[in-house]
């Protein structure tokens, strides 16, 4: 009978967290503003000229090519009207974002166009935007281009022996932002590693993660090199490509930083981490001061059709922002018949799965799942008064966009969330015109205060 009882009991509680994480909040379109896609800014005068254009590197076989737009983007086989190499440096792929108390909001650009191979002429650089709703334009009052004048970073640069270090992505793929009063903390995804900059942009730490006392490490990772010899074992990593810190918060006094990966860690060559019987991705927390792990974490349990996170955002010192998604992008009415084979006109995988979740995470369930407490769907955003200015159709705005990267509250009742473009590799908006990026703000009171 004791069993029995335990049993239902243990069900009831599932059946409750099963019902909270499926609890849809309303979301209303309080204003849109667009950038441009094709959002070019020249490198540094000081920078070697190799970084001067951008994009030399982004074809199939990553042959180098020098002519000026001359290999078109592609968002799989369909074209997205914009061509590389770029003269300059894309401002594009905003992958993180925080609401300062003046007004304005600090984001980041990440690696680049993709991966370590095709970005070793893309400069990595911190942006301090303002974002004005009335025109619904933004400005970047402020662009940090990062350095490493001390040799911090534990491997060869690519600008190694240049006059000025500074960061490409090759080096490193930052993706999560946090401003503090000396500078920013920065979570990346090769390592991957959470790194320190001051407010020059110089990098001052690399912390390398460690989950329960044993390493995490990325396939591009620098540490690791392929064997000499076939007949001994490859090495060994635990997060896929791509897997490490989208996410990263900061506790409310400033103590703990929160570090949230992308993608599950593999237990084995078969098995990623669970919770809830559902793939989870870990929270793990690191002490500011000391700049060491403390060993708490949390599983955060990707919901069904769910396969990555955006962005991830403290609201108090136990509840947080964490957008979700699939790897879909455009419109479900426009998607191919068969995903298989996909063509020039349309969208391979259609967008399904595209949400700003807020969770509870609390010393009583460190070291197991977070509670969801309910979520907004981003894909039918109320715009009741025709607020967006593209996107969405009669009385609602949607994102159907592949990477929706950039959540973070902006007051008691609205939140500001945008999209990483992928520039110029990504088209969900239109079938063939490369992503803008777009940043909403929506009203989301009842979100907010849901316990």
């Amino acid at each position: 009978m004791k069993h029995a009882l335990f049993a239902s009991v243990a069900l009831g509680l599932l059946t409750t967290a099963a019902l909270a994480e499926d609890t849809v909040f309303p979301a209303t379109l309080a204003a849109h503003a667009v950038l441009p896609a094709n959002t070019i800014i020249a490198a540094p005068a000081d920078a070697a000229d190799y970084l001067k254009t951008s994009g030399k590197f982004t074809t199939p076989d990553r042959k180098r090519t020098e002519a000026l737009g001359t290999v078109p983007g592609k968002d799989g086989v369909r074209l997205t009207g914009l061509s590389l190499p770029f003269d300059g440096q894309p401002m594009q792929g905003f992958s993180g974002i925080k609401t300062m108390p003046d007004g304005t909001f600090w984001s980041l650009s990440d690696n680049g166009f993709g991966n370590k191979l095709n970005s070793s002429d893309t400069m990595l650089m911190l942006h301090n935007i303002e974002i004005d709703w009335d025109a619904g334009k933004i400005e970047a009052l402020k662009t940090v281009f990062l350095t490493d004048p001390d040799k911090k970073a534990p491997f060869p640069i690519v600008m190694e022996g240049a006059a000025k270090r500074y960061l490409t992505g090759a080096d490193f793929d930052v993706e999560s932002i946090q401003p503090v009063a000396d500078g920013f903390w920065v979570g990346e995804e090769f390592g991957p590693y959470i790194l320190k900059f001051d407010l020059e942009g110089e990098l001052t730490e690399v912390v390398s993660t460690t989950v329960d006392g044993k390493p995490v490490t990325s396939p591009d990772n620098p540490t690791l090199a392929v064997q000499a010899d076939p007949s001994k074992p490859m090495p060994v990593f635990n997060i896929k490509r791509s897997g490490g810190y989208e996410g990263l918060a900061l506790s409310k006094d400033g103590g703990k930083l929160y570090g949230l990966l992308e993608g599950p860690i593999w237990t084995d060559g078969e098995n990623v981490e669970r919770g809830e019987g559902r793939p989870a991705l870990r929270i793990v927390e690191l002490d500011v001061a000391s700049k060491t792990w403390t060993g708490r974490s949390w599983l955060y349990p990707l919901a069904e059709g769910g396969e990555a996170i955006g962005d991830f955002n403290m609201l108090d010192e136990k509840t947080a922002l964490v957008i979700e998604r699939d790897n879909g992008a455009g419109t479900a009415d426009k998607a191919c018949a068969n995903p298989k084979e996909p063509k020039p006109d349309c969208f391979a995988v259609g967008a399904k799965v595209k949400r700003v979740y807020k969770i509870e995470m609390t010393d009583e369930n460190a070291g197991r799942a977070v509670r969801k407490i309910g979520y907004i769907d981003l894909l039918k955003i109320a715009d009741p008064d025709n607020r967006k200015r593209q996107g969405g159709g009669e009385g609602f705005y949607d994102m159907p966009f592949v990477t929706i990267e950039n959540v973070d509250r902006v007051d008691d009742t609205h939140i500001v969330v945008g999209n990483d473009n992928n520039l110029p590799f990504s088209a969900g908006r239109s079938i063939d015109k490369a992503d803008d990026n777009e940043f909403v703000l929506l009203e989301v009171g009842e979100f907010l205060n849901a316990k």
